[in-house]
């Protein structure tokens, strides 16, 4: 198990219900956490699990308008350049440039409570605590195989390991409603979202024994 630190001035956990302008849930999903867990350890032998993530500041939010590319380069194309098709591979950005309103989380502090398994590509050499102590070093030294962010790249997130103790979270309960949980990779071919209902306990969100609704 392990507990790592987070923050940073700006958060977009994106809800895919609202389509063009985006719109932050109003805490980090586990998806997202568990993310941000990856970028500083991953290996195919383990199998990350966000089971808490607390609230340490309080939760504002703020509108702020952002360019984004409008268009995207097509796997076809892509395909047809492989095979020799002579497509032109790019977005002219200033064509391509759109702004569209975001609501972000701003000044966001969390706390996120993990723990990992075992998988079967894990190789006869790979245990528990040789995992663990990696992840530890890693947190403590600060190192990631690239920068963690919070929903979007553009919002690089801090870490650090939390040094231990109780965490002063908000005194906030509030539902939360339907959040988004994960990725279901069953099928590569048919990657679908799940999600769980989420709820906002002075200032802990639960994550571990949760339901999950496919």
């Amino acid at each position: 198990m392990i507990q790592l630190e987070v923050w940073g001035p700006y958060a977009l956990f994106s809800r895919p219900e609202l389509k063009v302008e985006r719109v932050s849930y109003d805490v980090m999903t586990p998806s997202a956490a568990r993310g941000i867990v990856e970028a500083i350890y991953f290996h195919p032998g383990l199998r990350w699990h966000v089971d808490k993530i607390y609230v340490l500041n309080p939760i504002r939010l703020v509108s702020i308008r952002r360019n984004e590319i409008a268009g995207k380069i097509s796997a076809r194309n892509v395909r047809q350049a492989m095979q020799g098709g002579g497509q032109d591979l790019y977005l002219a950005a200033p064509q391509e440039i759109v702004q569209r309103a975001s609501l972000l989380l701003q000044n966001v502090h969390y706390v996120i409570e993990a723990h990992f398994d075992m998988t079967p590509k894990a190789s006869p050499s790979d245990n528990p605590g040789k995992f663990q102590d990696i992840v530890t070093r890693r947190m403590e030294r600060g190192q990631c195989f690239h920068t963690p962010y919070f929903g979007c790249r553009e919002f690089p997130a801090n870490f650090r390991r939390w040094p231990g103790g109780p965490v002063p979270t908000i005194d906030e309960t509030r539902d939360l409603g339907l959040m988004l949980y994960d990725f279901d990779y069953t099928d590569p071919k048919n990657i679908t979202p799940t999600y769980f209902y989420a709820k906002l306990e002075h200032g802990v969100m639960q994550v571990g024994d949760c339901e999950v609704l496919r």
